[in-house]
């Protein structure tokens, strides 16, 4: 019996332990998420109105101009940038995001990844570890992006993708990454990156498109200098979104943690008693049944 209460008392105070812990870490990821939730709100309507006018100039150029970031044709080599994240905790985050990668490559790249023209850039050590350990065709160039953060360090990745579509090294590239909704909420996308969407529109509102943009200086050296300071402000959105995404989803798991901690550490508490109690009443049994037996 002294050997059983010895075993619970054991587990209740693993269970505190791991209690203060998933309680510490939960308050971590609040006071990061703010942060990071600040930054994805205040970044996302610049970037999605400049996507949104990236797109509508590449529709009404078409023939126009020369748009070597536009340019469709037939993909032979893909690249995937797939935004994971450096540290695990976070629930289901990051298998997740891996899941929707080998869903993207199997529903729409299988012929090119039977071939190996299926490269993936990982940004991020849990999906740089799993690829690499799965075998996948890998760029390990970026993967350790999330230790400097900063538009500038981002951009050097949108760099690699356009030089290597401009040079023909990829026909397609695409961003999988967690677009944050909030706190408990996160959508996983595939994202087209390269080449520059273009929007389906009817003629009409081409034309209407049209007027609403006048070009100064001429209009191939300005989409020239704008397009990629476009496309790099994109990957950035798409890094603070998952950036607050793995915050929120590990305050989430870490939230979850601590309940079932919480709820151990009750019946652990109410096991504990009980034996103590049955302990207890053994002890009375045996010294009344020994006095008696002396009496007699």
């Amino acid at each position: 019996m002294s050997g059983q209460l010895k075993e619970v008392r054991n587990r209740i105070k693993s269970t505190q332990s791991n209690l203060q812990i998933t309680k510490a870490m939960k308050m971590v990821s609040a006071a990061k998420l703010r942060r990071a939730q600040d930054a994805i709100l205040l970044m996302r309507p610049y970037a999605l109105k400049l996507q949104e006018m990236l797109q509508n100039i590449v529709s009404n150029s078409e023939g126009s101009i020369d748009l070597a970031l536009a340019a469709q044709r037939p993909v032979e080599k893909v690249l995937l940038i797939v935004i994971t994240s450096d540290r695990g905790l976070c629930g289901a985050y990051n298998s997740n995001l891996i899941k929707l990668t080998k869903q993207v490559i199997r529903e729409k790249y299988e012929e090119q990844f039977a071939k190996g023209h299926v490269e993936i850039l990982p940004i991020g050590k849990k999906g740089y570890e799993h690829f690499l350990k799965n075998g996948y065709k890998l760029n390990d160039t970026f993967w350790q992006l999330f230790a400097h953060l900063d538009f500038e360090h981002v951009k050097q990745a949108a760099a690699f993708a356009m030089d290597g579509f401009v040079a023909g090294n990829y026909d397609a590239v695409e961003i999988i990454y967690s677009e944050f909704k909030n706190a408990a909420t996160q959508r996983y996308v595939s994202e087209q990156f390269l080449p520059v969407a273009r929007v389906e529109s009817s003629t009409d509102q081409k034309n209407s498109s049209r007027a609403d943009f006048i070009f100064e200086p001429e209009k191939k050296a300005l989409i020239a200098e704008l397009m990629p300071k476009i496309l790099n402000t994109q990957l950035y959105k798409s890094m603070l979104d998952a950036n607050a995404s793995e915050h929120g989803a590990r305050m989430t798991a870490m939230d979850k943690a601590t309940e079932n901690a919480n709820e151990l550490l009750r019946s652990y508490k109410i096991s504990y008693n009980r034996a103590r109690q049955a302990a207890i009443t053994t002890e009375l049994t045996e010294i009344v049944s020994g006095a008696a037996a002396l009496e007699g």
